[in-house]
């Protein structure tokens, strides 16, 4: 299967350094495969350069696509990021 969900970045600062890097430490032992999209540009989800490049600012729009066997769990670790902003709030 694939699971597609689309959302929104909700930390004011957006999705720089320290967030890239928390989103990459806390996927990079799934095996499924996980991009993000905005503006129809993708990247893999485990590049923190990738993640930094797609300049997320606050209220931005992602769609975060998991795609293999543990998609699930993996969805559900960067739905909780976004939901805590990152811990940064």
């Amino acid at each position: 299967m694939m699971i597609e969900r689309t959302l929104t970045v909700s930390n004011r600062a957006g999705i720089h350094a320290r967030p890239a890097a928390m989103l990459v430490q806390a996927i990079k032992d799934f095996t499924c495969a996980i991009y993000l999209e905005k503006d129809h540009n993708r990247i893999k989800g485990k590049s923190i350069m990738g993640v930094i490049t797609l300049g997320a600012a606050y209220g931005s729009s992602i769609t975060v696509i998991t795609d293999g066997e543990d998609e699930v769990q993996a969805m559900e670790v960067i739905v909780q990021l976004f939901e805590s902003k990152f811990e940064e709030e």
